[in-house]
């Protein structure tokens, strides 16, 4: 959780400097929304688009690391997650200095086109089918992925979302919130598949194409985690049906696409909707631990609003 408090503050033109030195070409620069690093979208004078990622000054190498090992696994296997952008010296990571003295590792990967998932309303019941598929063909994709730095203990993880409940749940201040929160979580252990995954397929880091309402990206493997196997599935439905009329109609949509390409256990179906509830009670509790280290970040409250109108709808179900 330290995190937070090593987040890189580069400005544009210094991101338009990081590319030109490190990457060789001029190109245009805009923020884009990141909860611990930094990113750019870059636009060179050919029209290319590419994402500068400037890591947490408390990311380690091999971490990152995995994450360009997991784009050149993943490039040979699906279409819609980025691909990795060496430097002219051929390599993969460089290093920047901030003002404040602190070293950046700085990457460089191809924009994926699209809007988030979560600017699109309603959510047909296609979309959400093909949402499960690609989460169903991400896993099969992942099967055979390992990295030793991806064996991690992480905030985000599931596997630590009782534990996060009761170390941050006391941070939230409206008291009938807070109690539901902590009823979210797994009241018994529970034995589960593991394996590496995404972790963090919210409707954010979704890529759909406006035209055709198609899901068409899913970015940022800041999250990867070896963890539940069904742990990105759960995360999706999460996030998909805060919104949602009937959130078990919308669930089964997603559910479907995913086994369409990928099985989904037993034990796994009924812990589920357990983890659904799980993830929505984490993120509200982290949510009130990281408003009151970076108060003024509007980026942290994204999806919170959301969160804590629907949890209890959401729970009843």
């Amino acid at each position: 959780m330290r995190l937070l408090e090593y987040t890189p503050c580069f400005d544009i033109e210094s991101a338009i400097a990081i590319a030109d030195e490190h990457f060789g070409f001029r190109a245009s620069a805009r923020p884009l929304p990141s909860e611990r690093d930094q990113n750019f979208l870059l636009t060179n004078s050919s029209g290319e688009k590419f994402v500068l990622k400037i890591a947490n000054a408390l990311e380690e190498r091999g971490f990152l690391e995995a994450q360009n090992s997991v784009l050149k696994h993943l490039a040979t296997r699906v279409s819609f997650c980025q691909r990795l952008v060496h430097a002219p010296s051929g390599e993969e990571l460089s290093t920047v200095q901030a003002a404040n003295g602190t070293t950046h590792f700085v990457r460089l990967v191809r924009y994926l086109p699209g809007v988030p998932l979560a600017e699109i309303k309603p959510h047909s019941p296609a979309l959400l089918h093909g949402l499960g598929r690609k989460l169903g063909q991400l896993a099969h994709a992942l099967a055979d992925f390992d990295h030793p730095a991806v064996h991690r203990d992480f905030h985000w993880d599931l596997v630590n979302g009782n534990r996060v409940i009761n170390e941050f749940g006391r941070l939230i201040e409206e008291p009938n919130l807070r109690h539901l929160v902590f009823k979210c979580r797994i009241d018994q252990e529970i034995s589960l598949r593991r394996s590496v995954i995404h972790g963090d397929a919210n409707d954010y880091n979704v890529l759909v194409d406006p035209e055709s309402i198609a899901v068409t990206g899913l970015i940022d493997f800041g999250d990867m985690v070896y963890s539940y196997t069904v742990g990105d599935l759960a995360i999706a439905i999460a996030y998909v049906v805060l919104d949602e009329h009937d959130p078990r109609a919308a669930a089964a949509e997603v559910i479907n696409g995913y086994t369409s390409e990928f099985s989904l256990l037993d034990d796994e179906r009924e812990a589920l909707w357990k983890l659904v509830l799980l993830r929505l009670a984490m993120s509200v509790c982290l949510a009130a631990y990281q408003r009151r280290k970076q108060p003024d970040n509007e980026y942290l409250r994204i999806s919170q609003r959301a969160i804590e109108e629907n949890l209890p709808r959401i729970y009843a179900e």
